[in-house]
């Protein structure tokens, strides 16, 4: 590797308001502009009126997206504390309830709700995604199906979405079950490379399918702006340092997949089938699932699957500097994932005699503080008695 393997992170959060912990329908304009103060050209609006997003600048350490989304959510918190709302970042908000939601008044937003109708009135989701740069002279495509295979483990390690339309879920990340309501959304279909991409993407623009190739969403795609690849399957995490070990872990992925002589040469039909599979053991069980390993004829543990993950990528992540990154991964296996810690909360104050209503607004809480704390402050505080 020449050169710092450089990357950019998306997170996307609901604006709650701090006297109902419930997500603000119609934040006041002043609050959102407060925001775009703060962000500048970094600030983004969501769907929803009362969802915002932030895409950072370019990085080229964890050092650098560390200080960054630290700083990003301090801002943003602050600016919209002084009109009584907070900031969450999960994968779902507990108390949100999505018919009664307001879509956001510009043209491209409204022509999804136009399009896609109650799919995307539902779609009340948040997302952590990752832009990792593809050297020019290597088929996008092909680094993508070398990296492929392992995402349902970044998903289970993310899943913070259980409860969804004010009801435990039994999902560890029901934001993934309301992709696949969307087209073109979950696991992309199986392109041999960029050829084949672009002319599947062709042949969609020419029906009238689709306008460009931006609406492609599936988990991970080659970005239409950008020369990135791009992780979308992934929950946002309220942790700070979550989010930075599945960025970290994406970026590694993809610095591996780029220093093979032939990469995604392996990733077959059959490949997808145990991807799709995975996948949906990821999003209902998350860290507790068993996976399918292609050539192996047993199943994997998370823990089982990381530590080959470890071992296949150990090289390549000393000369990125990021070897940390399987430790914080074998600590949320240990500790629990943010799903797990909602489910904690939510059974602990049922357990102590409060309503479903009451309870869900204590995981509020929670997710509301662990949005706001520092890597330093989430690592005082991780372990909840989460145990397998």
């Amino acid at each position: 590797m020449n050169r710092p393997l450089r990357f950019g992170i998306e997170e996307e959060y609901f604006i709650t308001d701090l006297d109902t912990r419930r997500m603000s329908e119609q934040p006041p304009g002043a609050s959102i502009e407060a925001c775009k103060q703060v962000m500048g050209e970094c600030f983004a609006e969501e769907m929803f009126q009362g969802q915002i997003e932030v895409a950072s600048p370019i990085f080229t350490s964890l050092a650098q997206a560390e200080e960054y989304l630290v700083t990003a959510r301090k801002r943003l918190r602050c600016a919209l504390e002084s009109f009584g709302l907070g900031l969450l970042c999960a994968g779902s908000h507990p108390l949100a309830d999505w018919r009664t939601q307001r879509a956001t008044e510009q043209d491209h937003f409204l022509q999804l709700f136009e399009d896609y109708q109650c799919v995307a009135r539902r779609s009340l989701l948040s997302g952590l995604h990752v832009h990792v740069e593809i050297a020019g002279h290597l088929d996008r495509i092909q680094v993508m199906n070398e990296v492929l295979p392992w995402t349902p483990l970044l998903l289970a390690l993310s899943s913070s979405s259980p409860f969804w339309d004010g009801a435990d879920s039994g999902f560890m990340s029901y934001r993934q079950t309301v992709c696949d309501e969307w087209p073109r959304m979950g696991i992309p279909e199986f392109f041999k490379d960029e050829a084949a991409y672009a002319a599947y993407v062709a042949l969609l623009i020419r029906t009238g399918t689709i306008k460009q190739a931006s609406e492609c969403w599936w988990g991970v795609r080659p970005a239409a702006r950008y020369p990135t690849l791009e992780l979308r399957m992934t929950d946002a995490c309220p942790r700070v340092d979550d989010a930075l070990c599945m960025a970290s872990l994406f970026r590694l992925l993809v610095a591996y997949a780029m220093e093979q002589p032939r990469p995604g040469s392996a990733y077959s039909q059959a490949s997808q089938w145990i991807l799709k599979e995975n996948r949906w053991r990821a999003k209902r069980y998350g860290i507790h699932a068993s996976f399918i390993v292609e050539g192996y004829d047993r199943p994997f543990s998370a823990e089982q699957w990381l530590f080959l993950a470890q071992q296949m990528l150990g090289a390549t992540a000393q000369k990125l500097c990021v070897e940390n990154v399987f430790s914080h991964a074998r600590q949320i296996l240990r500790d629990g994932t943010s799903a797990e810690r909602q489910r904690h909360a939510y059974g602990r104050a049922l357990r102590g005699g409060a309503e479903v209503p009451a309870a869900l607004t204590q995981v509020v809480d929670q997710l509301l503080m662990e949005t706001a704390q520092e890597p330093s402050d989430s690592a005082a505080t991780a372990p909840l008695l989460i145990h397998r």
